[in-house]
């Protein structure tokens, strides 16, 4: 019995459990679909206010809408009705002068047939009146006629006479202004040497192994005399002697002096290249300075300015067209002395003009100035007076000749460049080609030096160390390249070779 009593009693404790747990699941759902029903009904009440403030706003923006296009077309309207009065308007002016030009037309046609009627009765009173004037004077209108030219032949003549006189006045003045000018060019032209310059010179060597130690170790004297003097040193086969190189004559010079010396010395090494070349170099200053004060005492000048003895002292060491500037310039002075002399004119200013007619030349100027501009800035700089300054930039007609002095100098000049054996022109093309490449390499920034070599065709340039990085030098060779390409004309090729050094100098004490 009791066995059948315990499954029995689980078997009910399981379904009262079950029951229980039924019935808390049947109140927990009934409790979640109230709380879905509540979301419900507050989603609802949600969606419905949404809606409402939706519906607001879309009135108020069709409202506002619908006032803007009112304010619009009210706009556009009142613009339309301003447009149709200024219509009216113009219709009502153009309709007033219609009717006016149709007035003064009809007034002008009215003054027209006025005016033919005048012009008949005038022609009546104008016949009347010469019937009346032959009756008076007794001469027919022939005979008037003839009297009027009588009378205005005579006073023609009167007056060519004196058209006559003034033309032979000037006639005078101009065959006196004509002979001076025949007495200037008749004069003979002068006899001087013919020139010699050139752009090599050699250097005698005590013996063959001089050149060795010129080279030295390595190339390194040779470069270094090169790189410093900015010439090129030739040493071929010619028995003791070397070759200097170079279109700058005072580059040349420097370069030949500083060789000589290092000879004689016997040191020959980097260093003292250097030393020797630097005093030959102030030496040539020192040098240039006396070379005017020659030029000026040897034409009895006085009060010229340093800055100017400077400037003609260097012009003894540039040539034009293969002539010294410096001697040609002492001609072209004392021809322009002895012609103003000829003529009366004033031989001070005339020999002053030209002594610095040249003297541009030896001045480096940026822009497109020539050096008839840059001599006569010169000039003014310092001090010379106007009459000079203006025929130093008239000798080339840069401004036209407005003193006897200026012709003087300019027909001077053309004396001393016309001279046999004067001048080279293919000379003088080539050094200009040669500056013309140094020139380009020395306007870019970080250029120290830069000599043309070898005839133009090795252009060697020396930059600085602190401004031209490594990786800077070869974009700044294609520059340089492609600068010369564009603006020289050359034959055959010329190489570019940068130099960049660094050097670090000490002292011990």
């Amino acid at each position: 019995m009791s066995s059948m009593l315990l499954p029995m009693l689980f078997l009910a404790g399981l379904i009262s459990g079950w029951t229980v747990k039924w019935l808390y699941g049947r109140y927990q759902l009934t409790s979640l679909e109230r709380m879905a029903e509540g979301l419900r009904a507050n989603a609802v009440r949600d969606a419905e206010t949404i809606k409402k403030e939706i519906l607001l706003e879309a009135r108020e923006q069709r409202e506002n809408e619908r006032r803007q296009q009112e304010k619009e077309l009210r706009d556009r309207w009142n613009e339309l009705k301003r447009s149709e009065s200024r219509l009216i308007s113009k219709e009502d002016n153009l309709d007033k002068k219609i009717s006016g030009l149709e007035k003064r037309q009809t007034a002008l046609a009215n003054s027209e047939k006025e005016v033919e009627e005048q012009a008949l009765l005038l022609a009546e009173q104008m016949k009347h009146l010469h019937t009346e004037l032959e009756r008076v004077a007794g001469l027919t209108v022939e005979q008037a006629k003839q009297f009027l030219i009588d009378q205005m032949r005579d006073a023609a003549q009167i007056d060519a006479r004196i058209i006559c006189d003034k033309i032979e006045n000037e006639a005078r003045e101009m065959a006196n202004k004509r002979a001076r000018e025949i007495l200037v060019q008749s004069i003979q032209r002068l006899t001087a040497e013919t020139n010699s310059d050139v752009t090599m010179t050699s250097v005698s060597l005590p013996n063959e192994e001089m050149k060795g130690r010129i080279i030295g170790r390595e190339g390194r004297n040779i470069r270094t005399l090169e790189t410093l003097t900015g010439v090129d040193v030739v040493i071929d086969d010619t028995p003791e002697a070397v070759v200097i190189s170079c279109f700058d004559p005072v580059r040349k010079a420097i370069a030949k002096e500083s060789l000589e010396r290092l000879i004689a010395d016997g040191r020959i090494h980097p260093t003292r290249i250097e030393e020797i070349v630097q005093k030959v170099t102030k030496e040539f200053e020192k040098r240039i300075y006396e070379e005017g004060e020659k030029a000026v005492f040897a034409m009895g000048l006085p009060n010229i300015r340093p800055e100017g003895i400077r400037a003609l002292g260097r012009l003894c060491f540039r040539t034009s067209y293969g002539q010294n500037v410096l001697a040609h310039s002492i001609e072209v002075a004392h021809l322009a002395g002895s012609i103003a002399a000829e003529v009366g004119a004033n031989r001070e200013i005339a020999k002053r003009a030209g002594l610095f007619h040249d003297v541009g030349k030896a001045i480096e100027a940026d822009g497109d100035a020539n050096h008839a501009e840059i001599g006569a800035e010169l000039c003014r700089s310092i001090g010379e007076s106007a009459p000079v300054v203006h025929a130093v930039l008239a000798h080339h007609n840069d401004v036209e000749p407005e003193t006897v002095e200026a012709v003087i100098v300019q027909i001077a000049d053309a004396i001393s460049a016309a001279r046999p054996g004067a001048r080279r022109e293919t000379l003088d093309s080539y050094i200009k080609r040669l500056e013309s490449i140094e020139k380009i390499a020395t306007s870019f920034d970080g250029v120290e030096r830069a000599f043309a070599m070898q005839a133009g065709r090795d252009l060697r340039i020396i930059v600085n160390n602190d401004v031209v990085s490594e990786d800077k030098l070869k974009e700044m060779g294609r520059d340089i390249a492609q600068r010369i390409e564009n603006e020289v004309q050359y034959p055959g090729r010329i190489r570019v070779t940068l130099v960049r050094e660094t050097r670090v100098v000490e002292y011990a004490r």
